[in-house]
């Protein structure tokens, strides 16, 4: 968790991941976060599809919540981070244990940010690459 905050997690876990949102289905769980990277794990049980391998889908939502974060902490106060693109290449299936994203940035501008997220199994296996852009906009 070098380089953030452990309230920075705290809150993350407790709004991000609340009970009731995708986050908090799929067992997100933030390691650690900063506009420059945020990196989140979650369970491959409870995210499969009916063959046993890791669903596509969790993957994808995986990807976007971390890419999301990260815009939103690029974004800052008083302003929010709206996914507009998501691309997802799936590259090997996973069974059992964890996945791990990690979210960097491509570009970080005043209106739009793209973030690359590879996300890997439990043996550094390249498990899904995304790239997630953002729309930066005022919170109301």
């Amino acid at each position: 968790m070098t380089g953030t905050n452990p309230d920075l997690l705290d809150h993350l876990q407790a709004t991000v991941g609340h009970l009731g949102t995708l986050t908090e289905r799929l067992g997100i769980e933030f390691l650690s976060a900063s506009p420059e990277r945020v990196t989140a794990r979650m369970p491959v049980e409870g995210n499969t599809q009916v063959v046993g391998l890791l669903h596509g889908g969790a993957s994808a939502a995986l990807a976007e919540t971390v890419a999301s974060v990260a815009a939103a902490l690029h974004a800052g106060d008083g302003r929010s981070a709206v996914g507009v693109d998501l691309n997802a290449t799936h590259h090997r299936g996973v069974r059992s244990g964890w996945v791990t994203a990690v979210a960097t940035p491509l570009h970080r501008g005043g209106r739009m940010a793209t973030y690359d997220v590879a996300v890997e199994d439990e043996n550094g296996r390249r498990v899904c690459t995304a790239r997630l852009t953002c729309m930066l906009v005022d919170t109301p």
